[in-house]
């Protein structure tokens, strides 16, 4: 027990530069409390203390504002920073040198009993609050931006982000460790302005290609003009007044740039 009490204040040395020596870290970080709670409430549940389990579970969230069932299961040097927020179910399973921040939910879709909740394997980093919701398994490595709402599988190394979640997956040959945490492009709080946004990017090209193809048929019927001199050139009228507004919102919501080659 006290071994793993030193990993797991060893974890917070890890990943916060805000701590600075043991007794501040035993005294004023919450995560470190509901976790100290969580072990000892997990062993009464295991040895069938349900209702004591609960009890003690109930008074750690009332202290911390990290909400634990005591049927999780969590693995080695677990650091949850700042914590305010956090849910943990109780089919939820964590392995080890995870790190979660406040307002994480690691909860269930279904009302029916097994397996509800998802499983984060060895060194998943889960961002300001991420919903990771089902019983399926977060990949080795793997990480979730903030405010992701993920609800499928997650492979290993991957980056999720987004509303629902899609996936950014990079080959590399080593995996970062946690002191390399803020050089990735994961952010915990917010996604990277330099991390593509696969919608994003997909407008662009439609509207880049759509410019392209106005401004062809313009020098299309110019060249017509020139073989033909009784060639009249009819009005193109490519877009409609609500085609116009749908565009002028896409780039109100997107920033994206439209330019006024587009024909009237």
């Amino acid at each position: 027990m006290f071994k793993q009490l030193k990993e797991d204040i060893q974890a917070v040395f890890d990943r916060d530069p805000a701590a600075r020596n043991t007794v501040e870290v035993l005294t004023t970080y919450p995560g470190i409390h509901a976790l100290m709670a969580h072990r000892v409430a997990h062993q009464l549940w295991q040895k069938e203390f349900k209702g004591t389990a609960r009890t003690l579970s109930a008074f750690s969230r009332m202290v911390t504002g990290i909400e634990i069932h005591p049927g999780a299961k969590i693995g080695k040097r677990f650091f949850i920073d700042h914590g305010m927020g956090v849910v943990i179910g109780e089919t939820a399973e964590i392995g080890d040198d995870v790190t979660l921040y406040h307002g994480v939910t690691l909860g269930g879709t279904t009302w029916n009993k097994g397996k509800r909740h998802p499983t984060l394997e060895d060194g998943v980093i889960v961002g300001a609050g991420a919903k990771i919701l089902g019983p399926f398994i977060v990949g080795k490595n793997a990480k979730v931006g903030s405010n992701a709402v993920v609800t499928k599988a997650v492979p290993a190394n991957a980056t999720a982000v987004g509303n629902p979640a899609r996936f950014i997956i990079k080959d590399q040959t080593e995996q970062p460790d946690h002191q390399e945490e803020q050089n990735s492009d994961f952010q915990p709080y917010a996604a990277s302005q330099e991390q593509p946004d696969t919608m994003l990017e997909g407008i662009r090209i439609l509207i880049d290609r759509l410019q392209k193809n106005e401004l062809q048929i313009k020098q299309l019927y110019t060249q017509l003009n020139k073989l033909d001199p009784e060639f009249k050139k009819p009005r193109l009228s490519p877009l409609s007044k609500q085609d116009k507004q749908i565009l002028e919102e896409v780039k109100r919501e997107y920033d994206v740039t439209i330019d006024n080659k587009l024909p009237d």
